[in-house]
């Protein structure tokens, strides 16, 4: 089952004691099986869960105010949610979820050791399963900036995939050659800054670690260490925060992470600091399964295997002060280009250009001359655009009954020229990327087609119905 809860007991102690404010929002039996991630949407407009009856729903808050709980001994929904979509095409338990950046897409990891990612804007459509893996996938986690898509497995690899056309960009072993499968998930995540990714279950030196991988080079040197048992899950807080040192005189700019273990422990560390801020033992009775921050990023979730949901509640003063929105935005733009984020269309339009195979789909899919094929097998794509006949000129023939035969034209897409120069390596800068969104064909230039009339007769007679002569009469 599917428990959406209150948070204001927890935030506020006089809440706690208050029998007017419920603690359980809603419960949702729909799952057949255990359920083993939760995730909400950006947005807050969907709430997806997966589990081990090889289902993704994706509820939606609903107008009913809720009612008496089927069979929960005088439980109350005090919220009604629907299910929106129920989405089925894994073979086995599905281990992990992800929200991509703008809730464009949807991504899913299964003990089918595949990863499928799904079209949000056109359920239950997917654009891509990646079948790279040889073992079953524990995690997967998106790039914030939006280029890349990464995900952990219990074979042994950490594999980062390119959004632009789902080929594989690095695959790292070398940190997880000596673990055993012990860890029933392994969560993964991004930095908020998009320039580091910490794995789950790694080891140096024989102890458990959570290893650090560096955008530029995918270079692994750095770990986080001390946990006595497998990493379980990995939660970068979203939030960049910063900090006055008098000492220098000025601000530090650092993330915030959040590391949960086989050993029942919790980490919190600052990468301004060398030390854990905090570790937190014998709160649980078994693993930790998965961790969750606040939007605030000033409370941390974390449940475990043994059904228990703890709440760890920080302030300011401990963490720093969060850098916002639009400052963070900045600093995002300064790294990797103007175009980050949500764009006009609600898909990601990036420094980088994943979307631009989302153009170039569109346009083949508006024209049955034109075939494209993308890899997502670990390949890189290899788009071949076909033209059939002439591009520049009408051929007018005459059949043998007198009647017009007119070649069909094959017309070029306005992007098609974008596509193909991204498609075959060439880089764009951000400036010039604005230039080729989707337009109109109303804006072109007027058409320079010209008609040219061939002598001479087409045979056989496509006319049906007729018989040529000589003295037939052209209508």
């Amino acid at each position: 089952r599917v428990t959406v809860w209150n948070l204001a007991p927890i935030l506020n102690p006089k809440l706690q004691k208050d029998s007017s404010v419920p603690k359980m929002l809603c419960q949702m039996d729909n799952h057949l099986a255990c359920v083993n991630s939760v995730r909400w949407s950006g947005s807050g407009k969907y709430l997806a869960s997966a589990g081990d009856d090889q289902r993704v729903i994706l509820w939606t808050k609903s107008a009913y105010g809720g009612g008496a709980v089927f069979g929960g001994g005088g439980k109350v929904n005090h919220e009604s949610y629907r299910v929106a979509y129920t989405l089925r095409i894994h073979d086995g338990d599905v281990l992990d979820i992800a929200w991509s950046p703008g809730d464009v897409w949807l991504a899913t990891a299964s003990v089918d050791n595949t990863v499928v990612v799904w079209d949000v804007e056109k359920l239950p459509s997917t654009v891509a399963i990646l079948k790279g893996h040889t073992g079953h996938v524990k995690g997967v986690t998106w790039d914030p900036v939006g280029k890349y898509l990464a995900t952990q497995s219990a074979d042994k690899t950490l594999r980062v995939w390119r959004t632009s056309d789902w080929g594989e960009e690095a695959m790292v072993s070398e940190p997880f050659e000596e673990c055993g499968g012990t860890t029933h998930v392994l969560r993964l995540d991004w930095s908020p800054d998009g320039q580091y990714l910490v794995s789950a279950h790694a080891m140096n030196g024989g102890g458990p670690t959570a290893q650090i991988l560096e955008r530029d080079g995918w270079k692994f040197e750095k770990d986080f260490v001390g946990h006595r048992k497998a990493v379980t899950c990995v939660r970068f807080n979203d939030n960049i925060f910063e900090k006055h040192l008098e000492e220098v005189g000025k601000k530090a700019q650092y993330v915030c992470l959040a590391i949960g273990s086989r050993d029942r422990s919790l980490s919190v560390w600052l990468t301004s600091l060398k030390r854990p801020l905090f570790v937190i033992h014998d709160v649980f009775e078994s693993s930790i399964l998965d961790l969750a921050w606040s939007k605030d990023g000033l409370v941390l979730l974390a449940c475990s295997m043994d059904g228990s949901v703890a709440a760890v509640v920080l302030n300011e003063k401990e963490l720093g002060t969060a850098m916002p929105k639009d400052t963070k935005s900045a600093l995002l733009k300064k790294i990797y280009g103007q175009n980050i984020g949500p764009a006009q269309n609600a898909k990601p339009m990036l420094i980088e250009n994943p979307e631009l195979l989302k153009l170039a789909q569109n346009g083949t899919d508006n024209d049955s001359e034109a075939e494209a094929s993308v890899a997502v097998n670990g390949n890189r794509a290899t788009p071949s655009l076909v033209k059939r006949g002439p591009t520049d000129k009408q051929l007018e023939m005459r059949t043998s009954d007198g009647r017009r035969r007119i070649t069909p034209i094959y017309i070029v897409p306005n992007s098609e020229t974008t596509n193909q120069a991204v498609m075959n390596g060439n880089s764009m800068s951000s400036e010039s990327f604005g230039k080729y969104q989707m337009q109109s064909s109303s804006s072109e230039a007027k058409s320079k087609i010209r008609v040219e009339k061939l002598d001479g007769v087409v045979e056989p007679n496509v006319s049906p119905g007729k018989k040529s002569s000589p003295g037939s009469e052209k209508p």
